[in-house]
C-alpha cells in the first residue's frame, strides 16, 4: 500500500526548524543533511544559497517528515499559507501535551489543546518557522 509522508519547504530556515523537530521528536536525520550546493548546475548560486538545505527527512514514528529550502536563485518562492498541516498522532495524553507545549513554543497557537466535543483531544498552532500543525489524541487511535 502507498504511504503518504509530509514535505514541507522553508526559506532558509530548513535545517535550523528540523533540528528544533528532532529535540522534541528525537531520531536521527535519514540520510543526513544534503545542500544545495553539493547537486550539479548550483555553481552559479550565491554561498548562502548554496547552502541551504535540498533536502532533510526525520523519522516520527513510521513516517518520515521530510523538507528543504526554497533557493531565489532558482526563481523560487515561498508563501506561508494555513493551506497545509502536519498532523500528529502520540501515544499519550501527557505526549499530546509535551509535544504540544514544546512545538508551539514562540509560535502562534490557534486552538489550544484540549477535550473537544468530538471526543479527542486536540489543538492546533503555528510554530514559530511557519509550519501548522495539529496534535489529536485519541484513546482509539493509540492502540
Amino acid at each position: 500500500m502507498a504511504k503518504l509522508n509530509p514535505y514541507l519547504n522553508f526559506d532558509g530556515t530548513a535545517e535550523e526548524a528540523f533540528n528544533f523537530y528532532k529535540t522534541v521528536f528525537g531520531g536521527e536525520f535519514v540520510g543526513g543533511i544534503h545542500k544545495m550546493g553539493n547537486a550539479p548546475g548550483t555553481e552559479n548560486l550565491s554561498e548562502e544559497e548554496k547552502n541551504r538545505v535540498m533536502h532533510i527527512a526525520l523519522p516520527i514514528g513510521g513516517d518520515l517528515l521530510m523538507a528543504s529550502d526554497i533557493v531565489p536563485g532558482f526563481g523560487q518562492t515561498l508563501t506561508v499559507g494555513n493551506n497545509n498541516y502536519v498532523s500528529v498522532f502520540p501515544d499519550s495524553r501527557n505526549e499530546a501535551d509535551r509535544i504540544f507545549k514544546e512545538l508551539s513554543d514562540g509560535g502562534n497557537v490557534e486552538m489550544p489543546i484540549e477535550d473537544q466535543f468530538w471526543g479527542d483531544y486536540f489543538g492546533c498552532f503555528q510554530d514559530k518557522y511557519g509550519v501548522h500543525w495539529m496534535v489529536n489524541y485519541n484513546d482509539e487511535y493509540a492502540k
